[in-house]
C-alpha cells in the first residue's frame, strides 16, 4: 500500500508544490491543510502515516498539531518544514516529530526523509545537521542518530561520563545509558568490547567539526 500523506501549509503555492512532487513520486496525498487546527482534525480523521506540516501555521503551528499527535496517541508521523533552525523543533525529535527539514531544501531532502521514516528511524536535514557542527560523511549510519544521540556523542568525545552527561542534559543517568546502547546498536559497533563507543571515537576524529 502506499503511503498516506496530509500536507499543511499555509502558503499555497509551496503546498501545492510539494503537494505535485509527491504525487510524482507516487505517494498518495490523501488531504491538504492551510492551518494547524484544519490539519490536527484531518489528522484525527484520516490518520495518514506522515503528516508534513509547515512550522509557522495560523491557529497551531506545525509544533503543536505534533505536541497534539502525541498526546493522543495518533499513528500518524510528523515531519516539520521551516525556513530556520528552531530549538523547540530539534528537542523534539525522536519524541513527538520524526523529520525536520528547511524549505530550501526541502524537496531534494523530502523524498529520503519519507524513506527513512518508513524504516523506522527519524531524519533531520543536512542544513539543520551542520547547524549543530555534525559531520554526515562518516559512513557507520550516523543519519540514523537522534539529536540527544548526537549531543551524547559530543559530550563523550569531550571525555564527560555518563553522569555527567546527564546533569549537562538535565536527564537521569539510566536514561544517558539507555541512549549510549541506542547508539551502539545504530553505529553497529562491537559491543563485547569495554568502552566500544570511546574507542570507536578516538578511531573517528572526523565525526565531529
Amino acid at each position: 500500500m502506499p503511503t498516506t500523506i496530509l500536507l499543511a501549509d499555509d502558503h499555497p503555492l509551496l503546498l501545492n508544490g510539494t503537494k505535485e512532487f509527491l504525487e510524482k513520486k507516487e505517494y498518495h496525498v490523501i488531504a491538504t491543510a492551510i492551518d494547524g487546527n484544519d490539519a490536527y482534525l484531518k489528522i484525527l480523521n484520516l490518520k495518514p502515516n506522515i503528516a508534513i506540516l509547515d512550522f509557522d501555521m495560523p491557529k497551531l503551528n506545525g509544533l503543536e498539531v505534533a505536541i497534539e499527535i502525541k498526546k493522543n496517541e495518533l499513528p500518524t508521523k510528523v515531519v516539520i518544514l521551516t525556513l530556520h533552525k528552531q530549538e523547540s523543533i530539534l528537542n523534539e525529535i525522536g519524541h513527538c516529530i520524526h523529520g525536520y527539514i528547511t524549505k530550501d531544501s526541502a524537496l531534494e531532502e523530502l523524498e529520503l526523509c519519507l524513506e527513512t521514516l518508513k524504516k523506522g528511524n527519524t531524519f533531520i536535514g543536512n542544513k539543520l545537521k551542520s547547524s549543530i557542527h555534525f559531520d554526515t560523511d562518516d559512513k557507520n549510519n550516523i543519519e540514523q542518530l537522534s539529536v540527544t544521540e548526537i549531543k551524547i556523542l559530543k559530550y563523550l568525545n569531550k571525555n564527560l561520563n555518563s553522569t555527567q552527561i546527564a546533569e549537562e542534559l538535565f536527564i537521569s543517568k539510566r536514561t544517558v545509558e539507555k541512549h549510549r546502547s541506542n547508539i551502539i546498536k545504530k553505529l553497529q559497533i562491537d559491543s563485547s568490547k569495554q568502552n566500544a563507543l570511546i574507542i570507536w571515537l578516538k578511531n573517528h576524529p572526523e565525526v565531529f567539526n
